[in-house]
């Protein structure tokens, strides 16, 4: 009784490796051990897949014996047969091991043109909705056409579809899209003695129906020109774009036509002609041809043919133009780059210095070095004598008075920049400042004072309005001060503009060169007056920063906004 289970085991397992291997798990209860052996034949260069077990999930087959590379594939797995997968694997599930079975597996991969008969192709187009045969490669070879068919690792007929088995082909009665995949077709041969399982692969592709069509050519386009260097290589291609058809006949080929003459052309060698799959209805065809044009009379076709019909399109060369010394074209440009940023820079070199000096290089302001702290330069009209007399009141009187004057036409005088910026310089900040009304003798020159007044302050400070840019005096030392930031990088020029609309004002006599390019870069402020002082102290605070860093220490001086009540100091507070 155990000769005839152990005789068909080996009668089933050659058509179903998972009949096999599940009569093996029935039969672990013998205690017996069994060493079941198979033999798998693959051609190389196909697809392979190597058998699964049907009542085990997970199989991993592994080569034994000498070989130098170790493989292991897991059941299912699908790869390129190559002479180097030929050998022997075993199989271990615990449904084995708990049976006492061992089952293993010899692999032989030999070379198509060893076959000895005219093998079918491995690939099939089938048009969808219609009816379907594919072909077991290599079934005319052998009288035997018993053949079981897998799609992947699952038998077609255990499939939910409509399908059959007929003389080793496999007929589809309606196909579908879910159909492409690759197949694989197991028969059996014996040889010498042994039996064998020839498992071959057919990849199955479905397409939708499509009306045969000419091809249509997508490159080049008919009557182009193409540059090309007399005497050198050129590579002429030909991009075609075919319709599926269940027997492909695509073709591409390059033409010459000597002498322009149409009837007179000559086949060229083609070079290499490249398939490509675009979608499951289309595919692209690209045909590449050499040639060493040694003049341009000839033109060269290029015609794409199939079933149906054939299109062609012509093409003719042109010089191409060689480009002089092309080296030479970087280090021209770059010259030309250079050249252009030294003559911009040449030309804005005094706006380059004074944007360096007055905004990234100052010196060490040393309160001991200069006498004063700021000079001052302004143009306005002299304040009236009430107005002046109020600054000259003692501090009692000044008090008593402050009320009135912030609400009287003096106080709006008062409000002035000219007036203001000398009270919240000197009086609130402890600045030294410097008035050439106030500080500078009289009868001396003027430019020699202006000249001296600058050089003995850190900075210089310009009121800046329509009577400013008016006035020749007032101008000249503005102009005194650039040339003096130009020659000494510790004095520092602050504009403050009274109004924004002055600077659209041509002033009469012009301004010269030099103030006009200093305008334009010199750190500048727009001046807030009246109320809006009041409540936006962002002039004041900016202004703060702009000062020079040494104040005179312990000065306290007594003016009239050091007496003012909390009711009224909400005027002044807020540049303090």
């Amino acid at each position: 009784m155990q000769t005839t289970n152990v005789f068909l085991l080996f009668f089933i397992f050659p058509i179903s490796l998972e009949g096999c291997c599940e009569e093996n798990h029935k039969k672990k209860t013998t205690g017996l051990q069994q060493n079941i052996h198979q033999h798998y034949r693959a051609v190389e260069g196909e697809m392979f897949m190597m058998p699964c077990l049907k009542s085990v999930s997970q199989v991993v087959w592994s080569r034994t014996g000498e070989q130098n590379e170790r493989l292991s594939f897991d059941c299912g797995s699908k790869f390129l047969a190559e002479a180097k997968h030929s050998g022997n694997y075993t199989c271990l599930t615990w449904s084995l091991l708990s049976s006492g079975s061992k089952l293993s597996l010899h692999l032989q991969v030999v070379e198509k043109n060893s076959l000895g008969c005219q093998s079918e192709e491995s690939s099939v187009i089938l048009v969808m909705f219609r009816g379907g045969v594919v072909d077991c490669p290599g079934i005319n070879c052998s009288d035997n056409t018993d053949v079981i068919w897998y799609k992947d690792n699952k038998y077609v007929s255990e499939q939910p579809r409509e399908s059959w088995e007929k003389n080793g082909q496999l007929h589809l009665e309606q196909v579908k899209e879910k159909d492409t995949g690759q197949y694989f077709c197991d028969r059996k041969i014996i040889e010498q003695g042994v039996k064998w399982i020839f498992r071959r692969a057919v990849h199955v592709t479905a397409i939708p129906y499509v009306k045969p069509s000419t091809p249509k050519i997508h490159y080049p386009t008919d009557n182009t020109r193409e540059e090309v260097e007399l005497g050198q290589s050129h590579t002429l291609e030909c991009v075609v774009h075919f319709p599926f058809e269940l027997k492909v006949v695509a073709v591409v080929q390059w033409y010459v036509h000597y002498g322009g003459n149409m009837e007179n052309m000559t086949r060229l060698h083609m070079k290499e002609q490249r398939m490509e799959n675009l979608t499951r209805a289309e595919f692209k065809v690209t045909g590449r041809v050499v040639v060493t044009p040694q003049h341009l009379n000839h033109r060269y076709t290029c015609i794409a043919s199939n079933s149906v019909g054939k299109t062609n399109v012509t093409i003719q060369l042109k010089r191409k133009m060689k480009v002089i010394l092309p080296s030479l074209c970087g280090p021209i440009v770059s010259l030309l780059l250079v050249a252009g940023l030294g003559i911009i820079l040449h030309i804005r070199w005094l706006e380059v210095q004074l944007i360096y000096r007055s905004h990234f290089q100052h010196g060490k302001h040393n309160g001991d070095e200069k006498e004063f702290d700021v000079f001052l330069s302004y143009v306005g009209s002299p304040p009236s004598a009430e107005v002046e007399g109020v600054f000259t009141m003692s501090p009692k009187e000044a008090c008593s008075s402050s009320m009135d004057l912030l609400n009287s036409e003096e106080g709006k005088a008062t409000q002035r920049p000219e007036v203001q910026l000398p009270h919240v310089l000197e009086d609130q900040w402890g600045y030294r400042l410097c008035l050439l009304e106030r500080d500078v003798l009289p009868g001396g020159a003027y430019t020699n004072d202006v000249v001296l007044a600058i050089q003995r302050s850190q900075m210089l400070i310009c009121l800046l309005s329509a009577d400013y840019l008016s006035n020749n005096n007032a101008v000249f030392v503005l102009e005194s001060g650039v040339q003096a930031l130009l020659q000494n990088s510790s004095l520092k020029l602050l504009l403050i503009w009274t109004s924004r609309a002055s600077s659209l004002i041509q002033p009469d006599p012009p301004l010269p060169t030099l103030v006009q390019r200093a305008l334009k870069v010199l750190p500048s402020m727009d001046w807030t007056s009246g109320k809006t002082a009041g409540v936006s102290s962002n002039f004041w605070r900016s202004l703060r920063k702009a000062m020079p860093n040494h104040r005179v220490a312990g000065v306290s001086h007594a003016g009239p906004l050091d007496c003012l009540t909390k009711t009224s100091v909400t005027e002044f507070s807020e540049f303090v």
